[in-house]
């Protein structure tokens, strides 16, 4: 597999790509709701309420966390995850930006 070239994109266009990839896996949906749902929680959790391994959530994380979308702080032997508000925020005004963008109406089109 070829390398991405990352740097030939914008930085909006690489943090709205990553921001996706976070997206792009139905446990990571499952605990970023369940995150909205209860303002924060501890990884332990997330394992009963999702219903997958401890050691494959705590991968899940690692990917939300990498996308800015979530963060998480140490409490003695626990980490308690939470969404991260202001990087939330700026992902969905570059989202919305991104769909509000008016698709052409060219009938001559496949």
């Amino acid at each position: 597999m070829g390398l991405t070239k990352s740097e030939i994109f914008t930085q909006q266009e690489n943090q709205l790509a990553q921001m996706a990839k976070a997206l792009g896996h139905p446990a990571r949906i499952k605990i970023l709701q369940h995150l909205f749902k209860l303002q924060s929680c501890v990884c332990g959790d997330l394992v009963t309420e999702i219903g997958l391994a401890q050691p494959t959530i705590s991968q899940h994380l690692k990917e939300l966390k990498l996308a800015g979308l979530i963060k998480g702080q140490i409490e003695g032997t626990r980490v308690c995850y939470c969404i991260d508000q202001k990087k939330w925020l700026e992902f969905k005004a570059i989202l919305s930006r991104f769909l509000e963008q008016a698709a052409p109406d060219n009938p001559a089109c496949c």
